[in-house]
Order: C-alpha cells, then sequence, then structure tokens
C-alpha cells in the first residue's frame, strides 16, 4: 500500500477539510443544543459531491475511489459526526448498497437524487428487540398477489425522520433467522409508514435518528432489491464497508480532540509556565496522537482492501474496533488536558466524548467486532 496520497485525493482531502471549516464547524454547538443540523447541509453535501463518492457518474455520482471517501468522512467527524452520519448512512449503507444489490430501474430511480441531495436514505435493520442478533428481527412481509405487506418496527434509524426511501429488513419466509430475510427499497412517504424522531441522547443529538413503525404497509414486489431470503447478506455487506465509515469518522474526532488538546495546553499557564511544558500533560497528548495515527492507519487499510478487490471485512471490524474505542480514550484525554473547562460545552471537548461513546455500539458493538475477528482468525464461531 503506498501512503502517499494522490493528488486528487489530496485536493478532496483539501475540499473537506474547507467544507467543514465552513459549513459544519462553526454551528455544531448550536445544532448539538438544539438536537437538530440544519438540513439544508444535506443539499450542500451533495452539491459539492461527497453523497455521490465512489458511485459511478452514469447513475450521477462523483466516482472516486474509497480512500477519498474515508477523507471525507474523516474531515466531517472532525467537524460534527452528526453530519458525518448523514453521509455514513445515505451514502456509506444505502447508495453504495443499491449500486452493489440493486437492479437498473432501481439505481436509474435512486442513485441520482441520493448522490445529489435531493434525497436522503435511511438503513432500518435494527429493532426494539434486536440489535446485535440481527439475524433474529421479526418485521414481517407477506406476499399478496404482486404485492409485499409489511408489519414490524425499527429503532435507533439514523436519518430516519429525513429519509425519502429506507432500506428496511423484513422477514419474508418460514426460514429460521437470517436465511428468512429479504431487502426492500421503499419511499418513506408510503401510506402506513410512520416515523417518530428520538431525542435526549448523549451524543451524536444533531442527528435525526428515528423510530420507525409500519402497519399494513404495502409495496410492489418491484421494491425487493436483491434475490428473495438473501436481504442478510445484504444487510452484511453493507454493514462491512459502513464499519470502515464509521473507523474513517472516529479518526475525525481523535484529531478534533488532538487539536483541542494541543491548542489549550499552549495557552493554559499552571505553576508558572504552558500546561503543555509538564510531562503528564505531554503524555496525555501522546497517548492521542499514537491513537490518531494507528487509527488512521487501520482505516486507510480496509479503503486499499475494497479498491483493490480483496477481501476486507476482517479488516473493517480491526478498524471500527480500535477507532471507536480510541475515539473515546481520545475524547477523554482531551478532556482531562482541559480540566474543568472541558466539561462545560463553551469548550468541544465534551461533545467530542458523547458523541465518540456511541461509536463502539452502532454498526456492531465492540464486543461483536472482536467476535468477528476472533472467527475470521480461529475458524470457531463463539456465537
Amino acid at each position: 500500500m503506498d501512503l502517499e496520497l494522490s493528488e486528487e485525493q489530496e485536493a478532496v482531502r483539501r475540499l473537506a477539510r474547507d467544507f467543514t471549516a465552513r459549513e459544519v464547524t462553526p454551528h455544531a454547538a448550536d445544532w448539538d443544543r438544539a438536537e437538530s443540523v440544519d438540513r439544508s447541509i444535506v443539499k450542500r453535501l451533495g452539491s459539492v459531491g461527497f453523497l455521490g463518492l465512489t458511485i459511478e457518474e452514469r447513475y450521477g455520482g462523483s466516482g472516486g475511489d474509497h480512500l477519498a471517501y474515508c477523507l471525507v468522512t474523516e474531515e466531517l467527524g472532525r467537524g460534527d459526526s452528526s453530519v458525518r452520519g448523514i453521509v455514513s448512512v445515505s451514502l456509506g449503507l444505502v447508495a453504495k448498497t443499491l449500486a452493489a444489490w440493486g437492479d437498473e430501474r432501481q439505481k436509474r430511480r435512486w442513485l441520482p437524487v441520493l448522490a445529489s441531495g435531493e434525497a436522503v436514505g435511511c438503513f432500518a435493520l435494527t429493532e426494539p428487540g434486536t440489535g446485535s442478533d440481527a439475524g433474529n428481527l421479526t418485521t414481517r412481509a407477506v406476499r399478496d398477489g404482486d404485492a409485499y405487506v409489511i408489519n414490524g418496527s425499527k429503532m435507533f434509524i439514523t436519518n430516519g425522520t429525513w429519509a425519502d426511501v429506507v432500506l428496511l429488513f423484513a422477514r419474508t419466509g418460514e426460514a429460521p433467522g437470517h436465511r428468512g430475510i429479504s431487502a426492500f427499497l421503499i419511499p418513506a412517504d408510503t401510506p402506513g409508514l410512520t416515523r417518530r424522531a428520538i431525542h435526549g441522547k448523549l451524543g451524536l443529538r444533531g442527528q435525526a435518528t428515528a423510530e420507525l413503525v409500519l402497519q399494513d404497509v404495502r409495496v410492489p414486489a418491484s421494491a425487493l432489491m436483491g434475490p428473495a431470503g438473501k436481504g442478510f447478506s445484504v444487510a452484511m455487506s453493507a454493514l462491512a464497508k459502513g464499519r470502515m465509515s464509521v473507523a474513517a469518522g472516529c479518526v475525525g474526532i481523535a484529531q478534533a480532540a488532538l487539536d483541542a488538546a494541543v491548542g489549550h495546553a499552549a495557552g493554559r499557564e499552571q505553576f508558572g509556565k504552558p500546561i503543555a511544558g509538564h510531562q503528564l500533560v505531554q503524555e496525555l497528548i501522546s497517548d492521542i496522537a499514537v491513537d490518531v495515527d494507528a487509527a488512521r492507519l487501520l482505516t486507510w487499510r480496509v479503503a486499499d482492501l475494497i479498491d483493490r478487490g480483496r477481501d476486507f471485512a476482517t479488516a473493517a471490524s480491526q478498524a471500527k474496533l480500535f477507532a471507536s474505542e480510541a475515539a473515546v480514550r481520545a475524547a477523554g484525554n482531551a478532556l482531562q488536558v482541559f480540566g474543568g473547562y472541558g466539561y462545560i460545552d463553551e469548550y468541544p471537548v465534551g461533545k467530542l466524548l458523547r458523541d465518540a461513546r456511541v461509536m463502539t455500539l452502532y454498526e456492531g458493538t465492540s464486543q461483536i467486532q472482536k467476535l468477528i475477528i476472533g472467527r475470521a482468525l480461529t475458524g470457531v464461531s463463539a456465537f
């Protein structure tokens, strides 16, 4: 792997850094307090091509490789993880999965509007009773002539109240576990589909998170994405790439923690000199720096494997596991550098810590990542 970024990748990173500094960072604290990101950010993300990365130009995408995608999600995560989540889900989990599994009609209908920001997608897998145990989901889609009738509920769905299209997973057969699950693309305004915003979250407070309830939602059989009964494979392939995106966002959080800690340590004086001159403060900062670089390299490795067509699932779990835990450590260490000032929201590190904490939970908890890695190494399932 060549660790030197190409001119095109450097340009993408500069664009993402400038966009974040102008459009995201100045508003992050206000969005956090209001528990709502300004929805107009979606169109702006689309206008600069961030919502079409890795999607073919013939479908309205902006092309590019997966490392460029990581560079963008890192910079957005550095500014506000709630904004990073919009891209990670609408592009990373929905549009990329549609590009891989959808038929030509589905691609032409949805990919151009998702890439431009005219539409937003959400990924509806998690249910109130099934988080890590996604193979036992209970939402059911029953065939009725040339349609399916869907009943059930989904929980903690990012972009849920904003979405125009839902990539939804439901049980279509009598086969137990994951073998009976299928994937559907459903317009969010379909009768019977209701959405309730979830407020009061610890972190990612600006992100539109929702509960979805489906009561006799009728969709044509053409809404099925991929073969019937293969929905679990669709979901797992989406999450494998999604873990790279989460890892990149965690690198952004850790980098923001490092930037904040270094800046504060240089300006804050105690015992007659800047606290940057105290050894134990330097230890905190050096620990953050090592975590940032290690997490970034693990994430870039995943992007490199994907772009070379190599198996990447285990590497994605390793990157997601390390980067999410590293982001929590980095934000915690930065808060320690800030002392009491870190505990009030006038300063950024408290938000970084709150946003980092959920990264160890969604798209596969740290414990699930360890099971995936352990199974890959030993060939023995521990589930």
